[in-house]
């Protein structure tokens, strides 16, 4: 049996299996494209998809594919074999660098929000050489950017690496005027921590709910949830532990680095992490974690549920995006140092972030905006729709004292000035973890937990490395031309804490209090995703995405279109998903139990024909229950075909959040109630008590 690092990466054209299979000053060209980001020689694409093919064939694969990310949020992928014919009977295996840096998928019904009408049909996929090519399913898979035919982003990876590149070039000018000449790239690495659900797929299998809108509509609370807080780190069931184990082999195959697993806070929740590694290849590798997940669980007689919130009243799952920025000589810009000059460079850095969450706060809310989101933030160790930064004592005391100009306690009791004197050496678990905040330094990175579990984590990376960007623009333009730079970093440190510390909040994120202080400051309190996307246009987010070169206004209009329209087709189903419950299923089950009861209170009468006791109590509930619910089923109903002719896009998401939601919401009130009262083998669909204790 092999070991771990016998078979980690064998699934991997990675770097390994590059120098051992292409000619040197191929391998050398191919590693300068990756690392500088030029165009490859057509000839040397030949030599490099030559050597990729006969080691992927050597594997048994017979098929290769562009595997790219649309704007649906999962991946994509349309499988070619490498055969070509031969003579009149025979055939070869080709596979051509043409093959390899260009594909053209019939692209006609993926979204594209407008950029693209439905009747055309061409899409171009592009190699994207910064990411391995890899093989999944017997199918050698190249990761690839996916566009338009006039070249507008169509997927979520192209966005990302222009973010990439735009966060790379504005840190270069600034860790270059504190004298890093060695320093050619920087890099945004980040390390997604995967939360997920894993259910009984007999369960799963009689709920119509999880199967189509992968939460459920209904469903009284268990006598026992998450409150002994027995299931956090507990002894991972045998059932969980083999699904762990083989989900880790085939990740670890795929070079993908998971390196911690646990029981999470409720019953029948998880948690994967990996180790940090480039966001570009963060994003791929967090998208595959997801698919394999899917994939695996059944073969343990489980069904894997990443929706944010697919139990009420137990915690929701998110994604905590670790974000970090690293040089191409490994120096990591957020590990505050030892010196005066580490020290100073890492306090601008930590600015630029201060900068970016204040002044883009509703992008920053915008990236993890969805339907199913808004019901996992703001409770269950979730942090609140309003975007916030968390610090910790330490720092944020020495941002104080650089801001009033008074002595930091814990120093030599001078007036600390930036680039001048020592400021104390941070260790790299200096902050607490707080768990209500949504964006928390926690001593080299900053964990931006508003990520929902299911969403691609492209879409909040594009936006922190833009806007912070956008910080280091702005600071690069002011100290480049300083007379003394010492002193105009200084001021720049001290104008920008004072100008943007209404951002920086260390207490319970949960509390009403924070809510008024929050509006008090001007914060963007935006609680739902249709609150959120309509700030997506402003015209100083359209400005910063087209200055750095990450989205033109046609492909923001497209985005915003795509997520109006994917949060109306998800209340849409799920709206139509209980109408669907309650006419079908539940309310014919509480109508029958109602009318047992009815004829066992009749049975037990007294003679002078008082109805008394349980049997009539619930009864009597149910039909009460029942004939409020029909009301309002029948209201719901109504207001479904009404809100779906909502011609304007954006009416139309303020009509299921207003109109929709708050009806279905009301709804289930009633029927968990009527759960509660009637008897188990007439109620259709299992409990929350039965699914979370199935695992």
């Amino acid at each position: 049996m092999k070991t771990v690092p016998e078979y980690f990466g064998s699934m991997v054209f990675n770097d390994v299996t590059m120098r051992a299979r292409l000619p040197k000053e191929t391998y050398k060209a191919l590693k300068k494209t990756m690392r500088d980001g030029k165009k490859l020689d057509p000839q040397i694409a030949n030599i490099v998809a030559n050597a990729m093919k006969d080691w992927a064939i050597e594997k048994g694969v017979t098929h290769f594919s562009h595997w790219f990310q649309p704007m649906t949020g999962v991946t994509a992928e349309k499988h070619d074999s490498f055969i070509s014919p031969f003579g009149e009977d025979g055939v070869i295996m080709e596979f051509s660098g043409k093959e390899l840096v260009r594909g053209e998928p019939d692209a006609s019904s993926l979204p594209s929000g407008g950029i693209r009408s439905t009747y055309e049909a061409r899409g171009y996929t592009t190699w994207d050489p910064t990411s391995y090519a890899f093989i999944k399913d017997n199918v050698l898979c190249i990761p690839t950017a996916f566009c338009s035919y006039n070249g507008e982003a169509l997927d979520k990876k192209t966005p990302l690496l222009r973010s990439m590149e735009c966060i790379s070039k504005q840190a270069l000018r600034v860790v270059k005027l504190f004298g890093n000449e060695n320093v050619t790239t920087v890099k945004t690495t980040v390390g997604p921590e995967q939360e997920y659900f894993l259910i009984d797929k007999k369960y799963y299998d009689k709920r119509i709910d999880l199967q189509y809108c992968e939460r459920t509509l209904f469903g009284a609370a268990p006598p026992k949830g998450q409150e002994l807080e027995d299931h956090y780190y507990g002894t991972i069931s045998p059932r969980v532990s083999a699904f762990m184990a083989e989900l880790d082999k085939e990740l670890w195959k795929l070079g993908v680095l998971a390196k911690t697993e646990h029981n999470e806070t409720a019953p029948a929740q998880f948690e994967l992490a990996p180790i940090f590694t480039t966001a570009n290849i963060s994003c791929d590798h967090n998208q595959i974690t997801m698919e394999l997940m899917k994939k695996l669980a059944p073969k343990h007689g489980m069904v894997c549920l990443l929706h944010e919130k697919p139990f009420a009243g137990v915690n929701g799952s998110g994604k905590h995006n670790n974000w970090s920025l690293t040089t191409n000589l490994g120096d990591n810009l957020l590990e505050p140092g030892e010196t005066p000059h580490e020290n100073a460079q890492f306090l601008l850095f930590l600015c630029a972030i201060i900068r970016a969450v204040d002044d883009y706060q509703e992008l920053l809310r915008i990236s993890i905006a969805s339907a199913a989101n808004d019901r996992r933030l703001g409770n269950s160790e979730a942090p609140p729709a309003v975007v916030s930064i968390f610090l910790g004592d330490e720092i944020t005391a020495i941002l104080d004292s650089i801001e009033s100009g008074t002595a930091y306690e814990q120093s030599d009791k001078k007036q600390l000035k930036v680039g001048v004197h020592t400021l104390p050496r941070f260790p790299k678990d200096n902050t607490d973890r707080n768990r209500t905040s949504p964006l928390a330094f926690t001593g080299n990175k900053f964990e931006f937990r508003m990520v929902g579990s299911n969403d691609s984590i492209a879409d909040a990376n594009i936006v922190l490395n833009t806007t912070i960007a956008e910080s280091l623009r702005v600071y690069a333009d002011k100290l480049e031309g300083a007379d003394n730079f010492a002193d105009a970093l200084h001021e720049l440190i001290k104008n920008e804490i004072k100008e943007h510390k209404r951002i920086i909040f260390g207490g319970n994120s949960y509390d009403d209090e924070w809510a008024k202080l929050a509006a008090q400051r001007g914060l963007a309190c935006l609680q739902t995703t249709p609150d959120a996307i309509a700030r997506f246009l402003d015209e100083k987010n359209i400005a910063l995405f087209e200055t750095h070169k990450v989205f033109s206004k046609a492909e923001m209009v497209a985005r915003h279109r795509l997520m109006s329209e994917r949060y109306c087709k998800v209340i849409n189903i799920e709206s139509k998903t209980m109408v669907e419950m309650l006419q079908r299923d539940l309310m014919p089950a509480i109508s029958k139990y109602s009318l047992e009861m009815s004829k066992a209170a009749d049975y037990f009468k007294t003679p002078d024909e008082t109805k008394f006791g349980y049997e009539n109590s619930v009864a009597v509930k149910l039909r009460t229950l029942l004939d409020d619910v029909y009301i309002l089923v029948d209201e719901l109903d109504k207001r479904i075909r009404t809100v779906e002719a909502i011609e304007d896009i954006t009416k139309r998401t303020f009509g299921y959040k207003d109109r929709i939601i708050p009806l279905m919401d009301r709804i289930r009130i009633y029927i968990d109630e009527a759960e509660t009262l009637t008897a188990r083998e007439y109620w259709p669909y299992p409990t929350y008590g039965e699914i979370l204790s199935g695992c």
